[in-house]
């Protein structure tokens, strides 16, 4: 095995903390969560309480003002251990980040600490029933009306929705524009008008709550504005989205290393015409080569981590991490599934799960083909 030179000694301390964290109040909870649609908010504040969110926020809105390898150890062992309710990196690595590059100190001193102590639990509105990767397409809007802002509009496929506390809202300030013309407004949960609607049923992702969000004549001061101005919203989410995209090929390739460790020791214990099924040349071969696509993508992702806490990993090179570990992992799940025979299309078995949470690694965060489109404009520039 080619050795992982990413992380330090003190990370590897802090993923102790974590996995004992998972084992403990996580993963006897899962299946409850499941049948719920939603994990529960006592987690999330026993998360803020153990150190698990928030951990590149600085000390001075209340976080440990850690590097982003600490961030990328609470999404490897979600990951490994199978247990994919819990948004944490949503909320951290996501949705708080806009809030500490882009909110006013009086947006940071007031949610931050929040979020650090899983008080306050985020979320990000940009997808609608009519604009997914278009998101010049949006059609919610907000209106000027004082000092105030007025939205209209309904957002679908949101995580956190039914949770979420905080809700940075993707709207047209200008309809006139396209890109020039989106803002993020920050939208609180008790806001009269603020209204969630169903809790959707997924394929997969089932402990983790997603909803669609209305907004009814919903006002808020224009305060609530992230940035400076308006019209910034646009430029804010493609500065933002190559983390994101770069925490989905975390998560995606860990699961390839989870996957293959279940199906080897499956193999191992099955029986198949008086031998393991490990015992098969056909099993060895097909192990062999998502052993092989477990070990390039990894190493892979974490030289775009080591690019990423350098502020070198470009959008093109974040596209190219969620391309390639998406697609590996829902190829190397197929395997590990066939593999495991019947029992793998059993929900109660891991390699199940992971199944079905694998697919929409494909689709969320911009789909493969936008991921291609990323990667060939800048091929061909």
């Amino acid at each position: 095995m080619i050795p992982r030179t990413l992380y330090s000694g003190e990370h590897e301390l802090f993923r102790d903390t974590v996995r004992a964290f998972i084992e403990a109040e996580v993963a006897p909870h899962h299946d409850q969560w499941e049948r719920d649609g939603m994990v529960s908010r006592e987690v999330w504040r026993k998360a803020g309480d153990a150190g698990l969110l928030g951990c590149t926020i600085p000390e001075g809105y209340g976080g440990p003002e850690a590097d982003f390898r600490f961030s990328a150890i609470v999404v490897e062992e979600l990951a490994r251990a199978g247990t994919s309710g819990p948004a944490f990196y949503l909320h951290s690595d996501i949705v708080a980040p806009y809030i500490q590059h882009y909110g006013t100190e009086d947006q940071k001193q007031d949610w931050l600490p929040k979020m650090v102590r899983g008080e306050t639990i985020g979320a990000i509105a940009m997808t609608e029933p009519g604009a997914g990767s278009d998101l010049q397409g949006i059609r919610t809007r907000a209106v000027r009306d004082g000092n105030h802002y007025v939205l209209n509009g309904q957002k679908t496929f949101i995580s956190n929705g039914q949770l979420a506390d905080l809700v940075i809202v993707v709207a047209k300030t200008d309809p006139d524009e396209k890109a020039k013309g989106i803002s993020l407004i920050l939208v609180e949960r008790e806001r009269e008008g603020f209204e969630r609607g169903r809790n959707l049923e997924k394929v997969g992702y089932k402990a983790q709550d997603t909803s669609e969000l209305f907004f009814n004549d919903v006002r808020v001061p224009m305060t609530n504005l992230l940035g400076t101005v308006e019209g910034e919203g646009f430029i804010q989410l493609m500065q933002q989205l190559p983390q994101e995209r770069l925490l989905v090929a975390i998560r995606c390739v860990t699961m390839i290393e989870a996957a293959l460790d279940w199906t080897v020791d499956y193999t191992q214990e099955r029986q198949a015409f008086g031998r393991p099924l490990a015992a098969f040349q056909n099993s060895r071969f097909q192990l062999a080569d998502v052993k092989t696509e477990a070990v390039a993508a990894r190493i892979f992702i974490d030289r775009c981590v080591e690019l990423h806490l350098k502020g070198e990993l470009t959008a093109e090179d974040a596209a190219m991490a969620k391309l390639y570990s998406s697609e590996r992992l829902c190829q190397a799940l197929d395997t590990c599934v066939q593999l495991h025979g019947g029992y793998g299309y059993m929900w109660e078995y891991p390699i199940a799960r992971a199944w079905a949470d694998a697919r929409m690694s494909r689709i969320a965060g911009g789909t493969s083909e936008i991921m291609r489109e990323i990667i060939g404009r800048d091929l061909l520039k």
